[in-house]
């Protein structure tokens, strides 16, 4: 697969998974740029091309903590006037995520953890939980559509027009299952 072919398959992905940890749409271009000449140099290096994905989603995720390190190291020289830091009670997608898990019926929690955590495929799954590849490719399914609507309703977030979940953290006090 070539660089270009990455790009044409993955690049909206990723620019999604990044601006939703970075949250400014020029640190998020910046990044994917930075991913993509890390993609460019690496890719002959990848043994499995079924191991694309997962392995360009960390390129992306090494990239991210580069930059927050950076603005740390930053941040480090500037006066206290001017430094930021996050505060200890801020509300992010983890803690949502983490009540949205807590809350999700064990019956679809476990063959999620194992498919998209694990990274087990659907039938190894069906096969450990002993029980038909249809009922586990359902349960992943409805598991990933309760965590969309925990999103939803704790955070107010919405789906776009093209499925996809965006929005953003609400204050902890306004959301339901965190707060």
């Amino acid at each position: 697969m070539t660089t270009k072919q990455v790009w044409t398959k993955y690049a909206s992905d990723l620019r999604n998974f990044i601006l939703g940890k970075v949250k400014n749409t020029t640190v998020t271009e910046d990044i994917l740029q930075d991913t993509f000449i890390k993609i460019h140099t690496k890719l002959h290096t990848l043994k499995n091309i079924t191991k694309l994905k997962p392995w360009i989603f960390s390129i992306a995720r090494n990239s991210i903590m580069d930059y927050f390190k950076s603005i740390n190291r930053v941040s480090e020289f500037t006066n206290s006037e001017t430094e930021t830091y996050i505060e200890e009670n801020s509300h992010t997608e983890k803690d949502c995520l983490r009540g949205i898990l807590q809350n999700l019926p064990k019956k679809y929690r476990n063959p999620l953890f194992l498919s998209d955590i694990k990274g087990l495929k659907q039938q190894e799954v069906a096969n450990y939980l002993n029980q038909s590849l249809p009922t586990t490719k359902s349960q992943i399914q409805r598991a990933r559509k309760l965590i969309a609507q925990g999103f939803m309703d704790c955070c107010g977030y919405v789906l776009n027009e093209e499925g996809k979940l965006v929005g953003e953290v609400q204050d902890k006090d306004d959301c339901k299952i965190c707060g």
